[in-house]
């Protein structure tokens, strides 16, 4: 076989695996792995847990890379320009990477603009149990957006490393939630 056909052959096994559809392992109605995590917001830490923030209503959950890279920063400003519009719909927002916290402090002040918290992952854990690793790069989390119902399920997810849509998407979803009332 000559190189010319095997690279051919090597880029067509390659270009099916890209052009193949990619599922999360939780799927809507799955219940989500409660988790709490060290976090920053505003350039401060504290713990944050899933449970907490579901008890208060919707939660969307993204996953991403890397702080500070450039596909990273457009998604974190993107959430942070909405958060007025989540927060009119009664949800919160947790951004996950495996960054280190002091990485993600930094991050939080400067691209999340203190407006919702990103939580540190370096064991992998939570991004793990959300089925977020990245396959071609285990040492990050993939690009992938959860919204979690107040119930603790998955309501909505999306996965594209192309963050242009993961806002509109959750924001979208997050909407067509039913409102539940706060009993009086």
């Amino acid at each position: 076989m000559t190189r010319r056909i095997l690279a051919r052959i090597v880029a067509l096994a390659l270009a099916s695996l890209a052009l193949s559809p990619v599922y999360a392992a939780l799927d809507i109605g799955d219940p989500v792995p409660k988790f709490t995590a060290t976090a920053a917001l505003g350039g401060k830490t504290f713990r944050y847990s899933l449970a907490d923030a579901l008890a208060k209503g919707p939660v969307v959950v993204y996953f991403f890379p890397a702080a500070g890279t450039h596909d990273c920063n457009i998604e974190a400003h993107a959430f942070a320009e909405a958060m007025s519009q989540f927060e009119a719909a009664g949800a919160t927002v947790i951004g996950v990477s495996a960054d280190d916290v002091d990485t993600l402090k930094d991050f939080s002040v400067k691209q999340c603009q203190s407006k919702f918290p990103v939580a540190s992952d370096q064991s992998k854990t939570v991004i793990q149990g959300f089925d977020a690793l990245m396959q071609t790069r285990p040492d990050f989390a993939n690009r992938l957006s959860y919204v979690i119902a107040p119930n603790g399920t998955v309501a909505y997810y999306y996965q594209n490393l192309n963050p242009d849509k993961h806002v509109e998407r959750m924001l979208n979803a997050v909407k067509a939630l039913p409102r539940v009332q706060a009993s009086k």
